[in-house]
């Protein structure tokens, strides 16, 4: 089975909500929510494929920080690991180019999305670590 290495931004804004992004009923996965980002290329590091997917994607510039969580799921037909890493945007807003649409999110409301499996994860984590704090 075919395996592919993607990341993920976390990015909250100063409400301390997080940016989800609703897949494109083109996509594969479609009408499912996802944190944003993208397949990793060859030679690449995530933090690097990170800042080039948000700024195509997003058309906004990051600042990566720390790994938050590192799944790997299996899909019917694909094996994605998914690296999800905390952001902050640092130049730009965020305009949905091949997202269905963005939303802001609080934490405490990230459930009630419908999400894509692999990150489920990272959701999870996020929430932990709010209780943990």
């Amino acid at each position: 089975m075919k395996k592919v290495n993607v990341v993920g931004a976390i990015i909250e804004n100063d409400k301390n909500e997080i940016l989800c992004a609703l897949r494109s009923p083109t996509m594969s996965l479609p009408n499912l929510w996802e944190f944003p980002g993208g397949k990793i290329e060859e030679g690449e590091k995530p933090e690097e494929t990170l800042v080039r997917e948000i700024q195509e994607e997003l058309g906004c510039t990051i600042e990566v920080f720390d790994l938050v969580e590192d799944v790997e799921h299996e899909y019917p037909t694909i094996i994605v690991r998914l690296m999800t890493y905390k952001a902050k945007i640092v130049e730009g807003t965020p305009e949905a180019k091949e997202h269905a649409k963005l939303e802001w999110v609080k934490l405490d409301n990230l459930c009630e999305l419908e999400w894509a499996p692999a990150d489920i994860p990272t959701i999870d984590k996020l929430i932990e670590e709010k209780v943990t704090k």
